[in-house]
């Protein structure tokens, strides 16, 4: 019998994600926003009417365009510079919507209230917070030290800073809101 020799590569594509070598997570948020543009073309006749209410075309891009991006996220290690590119696409979408540019110096929380769309960020925190009782749901007597070992991955440790867990991304939520494990 013939050896199966397996080659060794940075990154591949496992049914909707990219896993890299290295854990991080950049070419999966590069995908779900090309797929993000994808779908807002497909759905721009709509957002993009002006006969059409804006909280009407906020409903629609909530309904069909943010949850492609959003798959998956709850369980993204997510740093600042990755949520600063996925707010980025999405308040250009949002601004699209509205017919405003950037030289109107429009605030995007304003847009966001005309619209009716919340931050991604608090959608994201929500949908992680949501993820994470779900597991401590599944097994209610492991506490939440015990989920960083979910986590590791046999890495070799490289310069700089450690790489940022799915459970450090958690706790700072948890953190942010105030809340505790048991709150959640």
């Amino acid at each position: 019998m013939e050896a199966i020799v397996i080659p060794r590569v940075k990154k591949f594509r496992s049914l909707s994600s990219f896993i890299q070598k290295n854990g991080e997570i950049d070419e999966d948020i590069n995908q779900w926003i090309k797929i993000r543009w994808q779908k807002w073309k497909k759905a721009s006749r709509v957002l993009c009417d002006k006969k059409i209410l804006l909280k009407l075309k906020g409903r629609v891009y909530r309904i069909v365009v943010r949850p492609v991006l959003l798959y998956g996220a709850e369980c993204w290690p997510i740093k600042r510079s990755h949520i600063q590119r996925i707010r980025v696409a999405e308040i250009r979408m949002i601004r699209w919507i509205c017919g405003y540019m950037r030289l109107d110096k429009t605030r995007n929380e304003v847009i966001r209230i005309k619209v009716g769309v919340a931050s991604i960020e608090d959608k994201l925190r929500e949908d992680r917070l949501c993820w994470f009782d779900h597991i401590r749901r599944i097994n209610t007597d492991v506490p939440v030290r015990r989920c960083e070992r979910v986590d590791r991955l046999d890495y070799k440790r490289s310069r700089g800073r450690p790489k940022k867990s799915w459970i450090k991304v958690i706790r700072h939520d948890l953190r942010t809101l105030g809340l505790v494990d048991d709150m959640v």
